[in-house]
């Protein structure tokens, strides 16, 4: 028996009735088995949906006694035969096999998966197997559909993708919280408690895992208009919560000619794009996730799409929150950070839907973000929506030479490290924009999943680093 990935249907197809009445081969991994004297039934999995295909070995089936007791769950194995109407109720096809073969047993004695349900952080030790369950699978295929609805977004509306480095001299947020590279020999130097000569370093200067792609695609914006990252990003917080991981993905367009209106416009149009996307294009595994995970989310999202995105400043922001007569754990004031519970107020009981804060005081947002005519708040906006808060952040950049000079002395930065960034404004500068999304927070939004570490492949925390 020989198969082709061109011959090979897959699982997904063939449930939809491709091939139906013709002989197909079929792939994947075991589910279940379950025997009677007469007839044999394997439940087949190939992770292209969420759904089995159920394999039928009669009792005249020319496949060996002993190769259907060798498909136990977790095994591999490839079968064919012919793609029929089922006439029970629990699927809409079945695959009559005339030939089979395990490819890999697994022992079912040994396979850690052979219970139906497992806690996330018992799958969390066994990261390399989770995504052969229904939750993990389907995270998989949820997250590869926000990625091309991104990426399908974009072109749409004339953006260049743009790959960003990932080592940077420069510190974009000014937060300080970076993993350093370096080919020095550290140990040696510690143990002889020596000081760094970066001079002798790979690049002759401190470098570090970028904590976003923002400042160069501020480069490519003012030369191609329009261009967005979509890549890792690292934070080396030792924060050990359900919200924090040390390696996550950002997505980041940046746009000259395009001030915060502009900027705001294109982040609502493109966070419906990916709800629209994942109900439509994913709608199996959102049905899992509504029952399973989290019940109601269904009705939620399509009540996103269905309601206006209210804007408001971060004045009337807090002055709402003041009034509410609410007791919150962080109290809310003048120049003090939006908190969860503060955006999850706003956006679940006052206004009822997603909203837009704009105009934060300049204390607490980054230094290249453009200063109102106030002088004391910039042009920054986030994107709050109900049960997660805060998805979407993002500014008009500032594009005055002077005044980004006086904000980065303000920030305590050294000048001479952003010279280049500096130049932009020296050069044919223009008003731009641009935003970011954290891509594991918007996949644990669409699912519902509590817990960050569970809606990325391989999640890096604090002094987890397996897999």
């Amino acid at each position: 028996m020989q198969f082709s990935f061109e011959t090979t249907v897959r699982i997904v197809d063939a449930l939809a009735g491709k091939g139906l009445g013709e002989e197909i081969a079929v792939h994947g991994w075991v589910r279940t088995r379950r025997s009677s004297k007469s007839v044999t039934f394997v439940e087949l999995n190939d992770g292209s949906c969420m759904s089995s295909l159920q394999i039928i070995f009669d009792a005249d089936s020319p496949v060996a006694a002993d190769e259907l007791e060798r498909m136990q769950t977790g095994a591999s194995m490839e079968a064919r035969g012919t793609l029929s109407e089922s006439p029970g109720g629990r699927q809409s096809v079945e695959l009559r096999a005339t030939e089979a073969r395990v490819i890999g047993e697994a022992s079912a004695d040994r396979y850690p998966l052979q219970k139906k349900r497992h806690s996330f952080e018992y799958l969390r030790e066994i990261a390399h197997l989770r995504a052969r369950t229904n939750t993990f699978g389907a995270i998989a295929r949820l997250r590869n559909t926000l990625s091309m609805a991104t990426h399908r977004f974009f072109q749409d509306y004339g953006f260049y993708s743009l790959h960003s480095p990932i080592i940077t001299a420069s510190d974009a947020e000014g937060a300080g919280e970076l993993f350093q590279v370096t080919t020095l020999p550290l140990d040696e130097l510690a143990a002889a408690e020596t000081q760094l000569d970066y001079s002798r370093d790979f690049f002759a200067k401190p470098a570090y895992l970028t904590v976003s792609g923002q400042l160069n695609a501020e480069i490519y914006a003012c030369a191609l208009e329009r261009v967005y990252t979509f890549g890792p990003t690292f934070r080396a917080e030792n924060s050990n919560t359900t919200r924090h991981l040390a390696e996550f993905w950002m997505i980041e367009p940046e746009m000259a000619f395009c001030d915060l209106d502009g900027n705001i416009e294109i982040a609502e149009r493109y966070l419906r794009r990916l709800i629209e996307a994942a109900l439509r294009e994913s709608s199996e595994d959102m049905q899992f996730f509504d029952k399973r995970i989290r019940p109601g989310l269904l009705n939620e999202l399509e009540h996103l799409l269905a309601s206006d995105f209210t804007r408001i400043t971060y004045r009337e922001a807090i002055e709402a929150l003041q009034r509410s007569g609410k007791e919150f754990e962080f109290t809310p004031s003048w120049g003090a950070d939006l908190q969860s519970e503060h955006e999850r107020y706003l956006t679940e009981e006052l206004y009822n839907g997603p909203v837009i804060v704009t105009d934060y005081p300049k204390e607490i947002k980054a230094f290249y973000m453009k200063l109102n005519p106030d002088g004391e708040t910039v042009r920054a906006m986030d994107v709050l929506v109900p049960y997660l808060g805060e998805i979407i952040g993002g500014s008009q950049r500032e594009d005055d030479l002077e005044l980004l000079k006086r904000r980065i002395d303000e920030a305590g930065l050294d000048r001479e490290a952003y010279w280049w960034y500096l130049d932009l404004r020296r050069f044919g500068t223009v008003p731009h924009s641009g935003f970011g999304l954290g891509f594991e927070r918007l996949v644990r939004y669409l699912s519902g999943m509590q817990n960050i570490r569970d809606v990325i492949p391989f999640p890096r925390t604090v002094r987890s680093a397996e897999f």
